[in-house]
């Protein structure tokens, strides 16, 4: 994956499927976009800085589902009692990942790579897990297709390396078609004890952490 020529064919196919996928599901993505705004307000899109190709950090984009509801002391509160009834429907169908297409667009992501993670993440990673930077975060993934948010985070970086060790056009083809069957089937939204992946803590934190009901990254 490493050779220019496939290089060029993965960022043509980006910026081809991106492209057409952003004019062709436009109306969905106004519809969409007014439901938050009518039911959550402003600001539509929730925006978040995410750690990219080489460490670098860019703004990841995606439809706004939960409110910024706090608890008496200003701390956010748990994300399964922010996400609204619309956020859920959003975030089963993963229309709320459509604005990423945009990232896409620009070069800031590929529709294929590692998910991009929290910058507060990076000085928690070993040496070997930070090798899923060395190529552009992506929509979908393989750690993806197999399991998604319920799969552990020792599974999810395994399978990062996995991918940044053995890329090629033929296994993006693979986890595309594989995405959007899970989309169809609305399969791994969830991890099995929140509305998103628990926090990342690193080292051996991670392992206890995944067992208890925890604010989302």
């Amino acid at each position: 994956m490493n050779r220019p020529s496939t290089r060029l064919s993965k960022r043509f196919l980006d910026v081809t499927i991106s492209a057409t996928a952003l004019v062709a599901l436009s109306p969905l993505l106004v519809v969409s976009a007014a439901l938050v705004r009518w039911r959550l307000g402003s600001p539509v899109l929730f925006r978040q800085q995410r750690i990219g190709l080489g460490d670098r950090p860019f703004g990841i984009l995606k439809l706004r589902t939960m409110t910024d509801e706090r608890d008496s002391e200003g701390t956010l509160l748990a994300d399964d009692l922010r996400v609204t009834r619309l956020g859920r429907f959003l975030r089963n169908t993963s229309i709320d990942e459509l604005p990423a297409l945009a990232n896409v667009l620009f070069g800031q992501m590929s529709l294929v790579g590692p998910r991009p993670l929290p910058t507060r993440y990076l000085p928690r990673y070993t040496s070997e897990q930070r090798r899923r930077h060395q190529v552009l975060p992506g929509i979908t993934g393989l750690a993806q297709v197999r399991g998604r948010n319920r799969l552990s985070w020792e599974d999810k970086f395994r399978w990062d390396i996995e991918y940044v060790d053995n890329q090629s056009m033929r296994l993006d083809l693979v986890i595309l078609s594989l995405t959007v069957s899970k989309v169809l089937r609305r399969t791994d939204i969830d991890s099995e004890h929140c509305v998103s992946a628990p926090e990342f803590l690193g080292g051996e934190h991670t392992k206890a952490h995944e067992q208890q009901p925890q604010r989302a990254a």
